[in-house]
């Protein structure tokens, strides 16, 4: 972890599911058993900074069984913050991995109706005590878009983050296939970004959570911040699929006046692509709790966004020491004795 981290406390919300992952590359219908570990994409953000330095906890509700029990452990060994989390008689949300390589893309099965996450109601969680200590919440469009409750619970936690005047970011992730409860992105995510500062948001997640076009990503952008005057910062990442296991990855940010563009990272070979966009979201939270500029910070969020994918599993597991010497081009791909 860097010498030089300043004590912070982030809190992120959102359900964590079950993941069952093929062995090595393996298709579903070769698979005689699954590689099992627990993730979710607030979760993810939290591991990552736990790593960095910074203390971490997450809120989110679990089933009261063993499944569950499980899950709170693998977050307790990353060394986060469980003491918030509910539980409640509903199942386990589990998803299904089929890493690709080469040509073939990866597949993912989602099996996560009815969960206990799901089943979250406004007032299952204290967030006036989960909030007082706070410097950062982050949320992310994947929890609006389970359940009613569980959009009535993220509102929730936002309102209270805002009257604390915490830092909030979100990841608004538009994933059109969650939205089966009878409402639209387009009728729920405006009253949750309005509480939100800082955006990771493509094009597309824009125009489907907020109405807003554009000719560009800067239009679109400045749209978004002329019309929401709480968003400080809006970013995303760009990546170029040249197959399964070789990618291109960059990253860019629109502060208001001018846009800020990252190095590009080649990447060949890829472990796990699953979380990411995550480690990039951790890496911008990193940055500007500990004061850097938009530069650096996209800088250090691109290059934690690239160490990811030689991890496997959900989570990056890389300290502040190491993707800064990704950044700078040290020790890669050396055996380090």
């Amino acid at each position: 972890m860097g010498s030089n981290t300043t004590k912070k406390r982030v809190i992120t919300f959102g359900e964590i599911m079950l993941r069952l992952s093929t062995p090595g590359f393996s298709r579903f219908v070769q698979a005689d058993n699954f590689d099992a570990t627990y993730g979710g994409s607030e979760a993810n953000v939290a591991v990552s900074l736990v790593q960095f330095g910074v203390e971490a906890a997450h809120v989110t509700r679990f089933p009261k069984n063993d499944l569950g029990e499980a899950a709170v452990q693998s977050l307790r060994r990353h060394g986060l913050d469980t003491s918030h989390i509910a539980f409640g008689d509903e199942r386990m949300g589990i998803y299904f991995l089929e890493n690709g390589a080469m040509q073939r893309s990866s597949r993912i099965i989602y099996d996560r109706f009815d969960s206990a996450f799901a089943h979250i109601r406004p007032g299952m969680i204290d967030w006036k005590a989960v909030l007082k200590d706070a410097d950062w919440f982050h949320w992310t469009g994947i929890t609006p878009a389970i359940s009613q409750g569980a959009a009535d619970v993220c509102l929730e936690a936002l309102e209270e983050a805002s009257r604390l005047g915490i830092s909030v970011s979100g990841d608004i992730n538009y994933r059109r296939n969650l939205w089966q409860y009878g409402k639209g992105a387009i009728d729920v995510m405006p009253a949750l970004i309005k509480h939100t500062h800082y955006i990771i948001a493509g094009i597309a997640d824009l125009e489907n959570c907020l109405g807003i076009g554009g000719a560009d990503y800067k239009t679109a952008c400045a749209k978004a911040m002329a019309a929401h005057s709480n968003i400080r910062k809006i970013t995303s990442t760009n990546r170029e699929s040249v197959s399964s296991s070789h990618n291109r990855i960059s990253a860019q940010l629109w502060d208001g006046k001018q846009e800020v563009t990252s190095s590009t990272y080649d990447l060949t070979h890829i472990v796990d692509r699953v979380g990411t966009g995550d480690a990039y979201m951790a890496g911008l939270i990193y940055g500007w709790i500990q004061g850097k500029s938009d530069a650096d910070t996209l800088e250090f969020a691109t290059a934690a966004c690239a160490w990811k994918h030689s991890i496997w599993g959900d989570s990056t597991l890389a300290t502040v020491q190491e993707i800064e010497q990704l950044q700078r081009g040290e020790n890669v791909g050396k055996l380090l004795r």
